[in-house]
C-alpha cells in the first residue's frame, strides 16, 4: 500500500460471490461479523457461475429438451401429436427470468444480513490487506481480520480450440444459444458434455461426442453408464471415444483417433473437458500461500489455509460441486470465529443429468474392496417399477453396496428417472449408519420411483418382493 493511502477495516472479507461465498457471507452475518464481500461483477455476480451460468440454466434448458421429447412420445398415450419447433429466444427470455428471480433472492438476503458487496478484481498486498480495482475504476484498499477464498472455476480453454462466441463455445456460451445449430461436435463426454450433448440432441441437432478416454463417463461404474449410452445412440449422437480434437475450420472438426484422422462436420463445437480453479490471479503469495498441482488450495479440516485464511468450493480439493461449497461455507466461518469444527461428512453426492439420469454416493463394490472391506453388492433393475413405466422411463438400476459382516450401508448408485432427488436417501443412509435392513423396513410411498431403492435394500436382506433379487 501506498503511503498515505487509508485502508478501510474490513472483520469478514469474503471473495467470490458464489453459492460458497456468498453462504460464507450469509454465516458470517449470522456469527455477528461485519463482511464485506467482493465479487468481480458485484452485486450481479452473486450466485456465481451455478445460478448465473451453469446448474440453473444448464437445468433450465435440459428441462426444455425433456419436456419437447416427452411431449412428442406421448402422442401414442393419447396427447395430440404434430410437429413441435423449440424458439431458443424465448427460452433465453424465460430462463433469464428463473436467474434472475434466483439471484434476485440471494442479494435480498444479503443486503437483509446486512453484508455489503464491492464489485470488482481483488489482489492481496500483505497478509492482511489487499486491493479491490472496482468497477467504477477507483482502488479500494481493505484491511482485513480474517479472509474466506470462495473464488470458483472456469472452463479449460484448448488452445487450438479457444472459444470465439461464434463457432467454439465453453459450456456457458452454448447455454446462450438463440438458434438450436444442425450440426454440433462436443469435446469431452464427462457429465458437462453428456448433458449437454443429450440436450441438443433432443432439441433437433446432430450432435458427436469427442472423448479422449475409452468410454463416456470415464469416472463411474461403467453398469450405470450403460443405459446412458443406450439412450445417446437412440437419440442419434454418434460417440467418438479414445479420439483427441484438433482444431475446427470451415464447419470441420479435425479429431485425431489412434491413426486415423476423421473430419467431423460440425456448425458449433462446445468444449466441455473440465474445469480449472481461480487460483492465480488473486496475489496468494502476499498471502504466504501456495497453490497445489491444478490451482488447488489445500485445506484442513476447518478449511483453513493458515491463521484466518480460509479456502472453500472449486479451489479446494474434492469434487467441484456447488452443494460441497454451500456445506463448507459455515465450517470455514465457524473455524475462522474459533469453534472446533470439521467438514466430515460421510460422502458427498454426485449427479449427472443425463437420460436417464445417473445419480451416486458413497463407495462403489470395487472401492469398498479395494479399501479392505467385505463389501456385496445388490442391483435391481427400473424395469419393473410402476412409476417409471408411467413416465415412459423403465431405464437404468439401483445398486445397493453393503458390508458383509454389519449389513451397514457403503453406497447408493441409481440410473433411472429423478436419480437426482433419489439419492438423497442413501446419502442420509450413509450419514445416519443405516443398514440394509433400516431401508427396507421404511415404508416407502407407492408409486414412486424411490420404492426401487427399498427393493434393493429388500433384495440385499435377501427378500426381494418384486425381483429377483
Amino acid at each position: 500500500m501506498v503511503v498515505g493511502e487509508i485502508a478501510e477495516a474490513v472483520d469478514l472479507l469474503v471473495v467470490g460471490g458464489g453459492p460458497a461465498g456468498y453462504s460464507a457471507a450469509l454465516r458470517g452475518a449470522q456469527r455477528r461479523r461485519d463482511v464485506v464481500l467482493v465479487d468481480r461483477d458485484g452485486d450481479d455476480g452473486v450466485g456465481g457461475v451455478c445460478l448465473r451460468a451453469g446448474c440453473i440454466p444448464s437445468k433450465a434448458l435440459i428441462e426444455l429438451a425433456d419436456l419437447l421429447e416427452r411431449t412428442t412420445a406421448m402422442a401414442a398415450a393419447g396427447l395430440p401429436g404434430g410437429e413441435r419447433r423449440v424458439d431458443l429466444a424465448a427460452f433465453q427470455r424465460a430462463k433469464e427470468q428463473i436467474v434472475g428471480d434466483l439471484t434476485g433472492g440471494v442479494r435480498s438476503l444479503l443486503r437483509g444480513a446486512g453484508v455489503r458487496t464491492i464489485g470488482g478484481d481483488l489482489r492481496f498486498t500483505r497478509p492482511d490487506q489487499a486491493v479491490v480495482s472496482t468497477l467504477d475504476g477507483r482502488a479500494a484498499h481493505l484491511e482485513f481480520r480474517d479472509v474466506v477464498l470462495a473464488t470458483g472455476s472456469r472452463p479449460v480453454v484448448l488452445p487450438a480450440l479457444a472459444p470465439d462466441g461464434e463457432t467454439v463455445l465453453d459450456s456457458t456460451g452454448v447455454l446462450a444459444l438463440e438458434e438450436v445449430p444442425a450440426t454440433v461436435a462436443v469435446i469431452g463426454a464427462g457429465y458437462i458434455g453428456v448433458e449437454l450433448g443429450t440436450a441438443l440432441a433432443k432439441l433437433g441437432a446432430t450432435v458427436t461426442l469427442v472423448e479422449l478416454a475409452d468410454r463416456i463417463l470415464p469416472e463411474l461404474d461403467a453398469a450405470l453408464v450403460r443405459p446412458v449410452a443406450r439412450r445417446l445412440e437412440q437419440l442419434g449422437v454418434a460417440v467418438l471415444t479414445g479420439a483427441r480434437a484438433e482444431g475446427h475450420e470451415d464447419g470441420v472438426l479435425q479429431v485425431r483417433r489412434a491413426d486415423q484422422q476423421v473430419a467431423v462436420k460440425a456448425d458449433v463445437v462446445v468444449v466441455a473437458v473440465g474445469r480449472r480453479p481461480n487460483t492465480d490471479e488473486l496475489g496468494l503469495d502476499r498471502l504466504g500461500v501456495v497453490p497445489g498441482p491444478g490451482g488447488l488450495l489445500e485445506v484442513g479440516p476447518d478449511r483453513s489455509l493458515r491463521r484466518h485464511v480460509a479456502a472453500i468450493g472449486d479451489i479446494t480439493p474434492g469434487p467441484a460441486l456447488a452443494h460441497k461449497g454451500y456445506a463448507e461455507a459455515p465450517v470455514a466461518v465457524d473455524g475462522l470465529c474459533g469453534d472446533r469444527v470439521a467438514f466430515s461428512p460421510a460422502a458427498i453426492p454426485a449427479v449427472v443429468f443425463a437420460d436417464p439420469e445417473i445419480a451416486t454416493v458413497g463407495l462403489t463394490a470395487s472401492a469398498a474392496r479395494e479399501a479392505g472391506i467385505d463389501a456385496r453388492v445388490t442391483t435391481v433393475p427400473m424395469a419393473g417399477n410402476g412409476r417409471a413405466m408411467t413416465l415412459r422411463a423403465p431405464r437404468g438400476v439401483v445398486q445397493l453396496v453393503w458390508e458383509a459382516d454389519t449389513d451397514l450401508v457403503l453406497g447408493l448408485h441409481v440410473t433411472g428417472p429423478h436419480a437426482s432427488e433419489l439419492i438423497a436417501e442413501g446419502t442420509v443412509a450413509l450419514e445416519m449408519g443405516a443398514t440394509v435392513g433400516d431401508l427396507a423396513d421404511t415404508v416407502h410411498v407407492h408409486p414412486t420411483v424411490g420404492e426401487q431403492v427399498q427393493e434393493a435394500a429388500r433384495a440385499a436382506a435377501g427378500r426381494a418382493l418384486h425381483s429377483a433379487g
